[in-house]
């Protein structure tokens, strides 16, 4: 059984280490964006938002009707990126009992 199940957790940390990369990219293209730092008319930079976009919206969407602005600031991608690293601790210990 432990040679289905470490590999099977260590690629889904892996997966949601990925993802949180995505969520602090996003954020990071998000505000260069907004404070006129990039172009997000570039080709380059369209490609890449577009891209995080469709990966990271889906889940900071229903996010963010549960989670309220707290003056003008989004707090949803850091509650994903909270939840992000709650999961990954879990499966880390996870990993430690099959060890």
């Amino acid at each position: 059984m432990d040679v289905i199940i470490l590999p099977l957790l260590y690629v889904i940390n892996v997966i949601l280490n990925l993802y949180w990369w995505a969520v602090v990219i996003y954020v990071i293209i998000s505000w260069l964006e907004a404070f006129d730092v990039i172009n997000r008319y570039s080709p380059a930079v369209y490609n890449i938002n577009a891209f995080l976009f469709r990966v990271v919206e889906p889940v900071l969407t229903p996010l963010r009707r549960l989670l309220p602005s707290v003056s003008g600031i989004d707090l949803s991608p850091l509650a994903l990126i909270l939840g992000i690293s709650f999961f990954q601790m879990m499966i880390s210990r996870l990993m430690l009992k099959f060890v």
